[in-house]
């Protein structure tokens, strides 16, 4: 069965009845159709209010969940790291250095993980009606922005703690979820496509989160890193959405030398992944 995507026309019958949607298989290299995005919107909404029904039920705790969990991780980090390790944060007290990028990196791993498997997960509707099969790696990257503003409740309460007010700064924090939110809708674009082919990417994708983790200043401090390494250090996207945001809550400077290479690399990630996502689209109900 071949999957049918792309290009939509609508033609009225001389009789006047309904207007009858076409859909043509397209061709080549062509960006995501935002007007068809639109257009389904609705259905969007419902595959996001799912995943987020999904996530929370029969559970006793509810959303409480989305603070237990990070606040769980902060205080172990803190001990092992804070405590034990006793790594220098350039007098922030450990907490407050490490909530500020757990919560983010946090979202972002989860967004990663789930988007990556949503053309898997959603195989057994792929070939039963159309609609924008880019609505399947979105959903889970928006569903888990409610998880990330309840979790932002703890960064809050840790900041009034230790009388870390936000500065100026804060007006940019907008600007870093954005980036924040558009890393795993890169890598979810890119992945969940080759899943299909590939098998081996939802294997991975536990051990590449891990091994993530421990390429942005998460628990240690970008100054950790030799100097002749950061040039490289700062492709990351993931570090320039950490730095951003310790930028943006504690006041820190802004550091271009770290947030515009992986600002610029994220945006590369994003279009080249739209591009590919719509190349596969055509194929993948064959391939699934």
């Amino acid at each position: 069965m071949i999957n049918k995507v792309a290009k939509n026309c609508f033609n009225k019958s001389t009789t006047g009845s309904s207007p009858v949607k076409v859909i043509r298989p397209n061709s080549g290299w062509r960006l995501i159709d935002l007007q068809e995005l639109k257009e389904n919107r609705g259905l969007l909404f419902t595959f996001v209010w799912r995943d987020v029904k999904v996530m929370y039920a029969q559970t006793v705790l509810g959303l409480f969940w989305a603070i237990l969990q990070p606040l769980i991780q902060i205080l172990i980090f803190n001990i092992i790291f804070g405590k034990v390790a006793k790594i220098d944060t350039g007098g922030i007290p450990y907490i407050l250095f490490s909530s500020v990028a757990i919560i983010p990196w946090n979202y972002m791993s989860q967004s990663m993980v789930q988007s990556s498997h949503s053309l898997i997960a959603g195989q057994h509707m792929l070939g039963k009606i159309y609609f924008p099969r880019l609505i399947f790696p979105l959903a889970p990257v928006f569903s888990r922005l409610i998880n990330f503003g309840i979790s932002l409740i703890i960064i809050f309460f840790i900041m009034m703690y230790y009388r870390a007010f936000p500065t100026l700064n804060l007006l940019l924090l907008p600007f870093f979820i954005i980036l924040m939110i558009q890393v795993p809708t890169s890598v979810g674009l890119w992945l969940s496509s080759l899943a299909i082919r590939f098998r081996d990417v939802n294997q991975l994708m536990p051990f590449v989160i891990q091994m993530l983790m421990y390429t942005a200043p998460i628990i240690y401090p970008i100054s950790a890193i030799p100097q002749k390494y950061r040039i490289l250090y700062s492709l990351n996207p993931i570090v320039a959405v950490i730095e951003g945001f310790r930028a943006c809550l504690l006041g820190s400077p802004f550091s271009l030398v770290y947030i515009l290479p992986g600002t610029i690399i994220g945006i590369i990630l994003f279009i080249g992944g739209a591009f590919y996502f719509r190349k596969m689209e055509r194929i993948i109900v064959d391939v699934i």
